[in-house]
């Protein structure tokens, strides 16, 4: 390929459209909802984007369920729901009738499942409840885990990030290569032309010698 080919942004193109995956990953939508094939690059993330849309929705999540894999134990799929609220509210707030409802009872879920490639997807998602959900949830001081939490959302984004740095910079590395095995060419091919001129000249000078009359 020409230097000027790869001057043209095609090399660009194809770094970012390899990473990208992983930086849609990181970058969620935060003031959106769940929906099934959303990705997450750990599963932590996941539990955290949960929490912070259930949080604005109106309701607290608790783990529903836990897999972990039968070959090394690690952590493979989690399940998450919805906690009834109205087993926090305030004593009044709501009618006994509803407050008496099975906390299990609600059927809002979110289950995310971890891919062979390392990522996790959300596989099923639920947003209807069977209660009231509250308008607002009480400030709470986040907890040593959430803190983890968010330092592992970030510590995956900047693997995304150090990534993307380092495919820029094999490509700048390759076209630098390029650019300097042009430069060599094109140096190559003048030192030929000078040759040839120099060799020209030479074969005139020798003819005019020849042809230049005796005294």
């Amino acid at each position: 390929m020409d230097v000027e080919d790869r001057l043209d942004g095609g090399g660009k193109e194809m770094i970012e459209a390899s990473v990208m995956a992983d930086l849609t990953s990181c970058e969620v939508d935060r003031k959106g909802e769940p929906y099934e094939g959303m990705i997450f690059e750990t599963e932590a993330a996941a539990r955290a984007y949960y929490e912070e849309y259930a949080g604005r929705a109106g309701f607290l999540t608790r783990v529903l369920s836990s897999r972990k894999s039968e070959r090394d134990g690690s952590l493979i799929s989690r399940g998450l729901g919805c906690r009834n609220i109205l087993h926090v509210q305030k004593s009044g707030s709501l009618s006994n009738e509803t407050r008496e409802k099975r906390r299990d009872g609600c059927t809002a879920m979110l289950l995310v499942k971890k891919e062979s490639a390392g990522r996790w997807i959300v596989r099923k998602f639920v947003r209807d409840h069977n209660h009231p959900l509250v308008v607002s949830l009480p400030k709470r001081r986040p907890t040593f885990d959430e803190k983890d939490k968010r330092i592992q959302e970030l510590t995956a984004e900047l693997r995304v990030k150090k990534r993307l740095s380092s495919a820029y910079r094999e490509q700048l590395l390759i076209l630098m290569k390029d650019v300097e095995n042009h430069n060599d060419h094109l140096t190559s091919k003048v030192q030929i032309i000078r040759n040839n001129l120099k060799e020209l000249e030479a074969r005139r000078q020798e003819l005019l010698n020849h042809n230049k009359p005796s005294s």
